[in-house]
């Protein structure tokens, strides 16, 4: 799920922001840990091998390598490429987020216009919430691995009571070879138009306003899908990945500090450490790997949706939304 550390800057004080700096989990230390550890070592071997590995015909090949790849990473665009890449993909990861269906308008809604309180009432508003909920948990198993765990099969859907065996070999019985999320919202569109026939739902206008409600749910339900069937094109991902790794491969060699006896220009001290070659590295791969845990938002990873949670609370929503209204409820 998403980390929350709203609460730890609710208040501004002095270095605020720093008490983030601290936190782990969700953190730009965790992700990149690895690949710093990786970058290091790879630079560290290169060094070592240059001042005690080499011949003093090797030493000058290798010296010409390293101002050659150190003038030209500069016509890399990382920068340029990587900006971009990362502003759509978190421009995208907030919309998939506001399509993410929300079933409280339509089922407070029923609830209005719905005023049965006899046990027929409380049934239809019930079919409504459970047809909803199931169509959501069918849309949700199609783009998150955390539901598709949760309900690996539709039996374990059946067992958590969104929908009876019956009306499962109804769904199974619908002839269509794609995503049938939209089967359980035609069934609740035909239980608001029997509980209009029936005087259940007397107002037409109430009708109106429950399938506007009910068609926006699906609206949202057919973005979820889309999100994850049209991807940002792969070229654009593979050109920014591409640049970023190239980028510091050649860094490894091109950033290496070289025999300052050798009087080339740019390479005055003879530095152990290229402090400003990692922070540059921790800033670039960290902006990638912010682009690599947002783009596909219904993982597992430490900042994806927690849709698990989403279906809990939503089943709490439905149940009690079809419970109103309350017949000893004073005015």
């Amino acid at each position: 799920m998403t980390i929350t550390y709203q609460f730890r800057i609710a208040t501004t004080t002095v270095g605020g922001f720093f008490k983030l700096l601290l936190l782990w989990k969700g953190s730009v230390y965790k992700l990149l840990f690895k690949e710093t550890i990786i970058f290091a070592f790879l630079y560290a071997v290169i060094s070592v091998t240059y001042r005690v590995g080499l011949t003093k015909d090797q030493r000058s090949s290798f010296e010409s390598t390293v101002i050659y790849l150190n003038r030209y990473t500069s016509l890399i665009p990382v920068s340029f490429v990587l900006g971009f890449y990362v502003s759509l993909v978190v421009n995208r990861w907030w919309q998939q987020f506001k399509n993410v269906p929300w079933p409280d308008r339509t089922l407070f809604t029923a609830s209005c216009y719905i005023r049965d309180t006899s046990e027929d009432g409380r049934i239809i508003r019930r079919t409504i919430a459970r047809y909803m909920m199931f169509a959501f948990i069918l849309i949700m198993r199609a783009v998150s691995n955390a539901v598709m765990k949760r309900y690996p099969t539709m039996e374990h859907i059946v067992d958590a009571g969104f929908i009876t065996a019956t009306e499962l070999e109804e769904y199974e019985s619908v002839n269509c070879k794609y995503n049938k999320f939209w089967v359980p919202l035609m069934w609740t569109s035909s239980v608001l138009a029997e509980a209009h026939e029936s005087g259940q739902l007397q107002s037409e206008f109430g009708l109106r306003l429950i399938m506007e409600q009910l068609a926006d749910y699906r609206d949202k339900c057919s973005a979820c899908w889309i999100y994850d069937w049209i991807t940002i094109p792969l070229v654009y991902t593979q050109v920014v990945t591409i640049a970023v790794y190239t980028y510091f491969v050649a860094c490894i060699i091109g950033r290496q500090f070289l025999d300052p006896t050798a009087n080339y220009d740019g390479y005055e001290y003879d530095l152990y450490v290229p402090v400003f070659t990692f922070l540059q590295f921790f800033f670039y791969m960290g902006w990638l790997k912010v682009a690599e845990q947002l783009i596909n938002p219904f993982g597992e990873d430490d900042d994806d949706f927690d849709i698990n949670w989403l279906i809990d609370r939503h089943m709490a929503v439905s149940h009690n939304n079809s419970s109103f209204p309350f017949e000893d409820l004073v005015l």
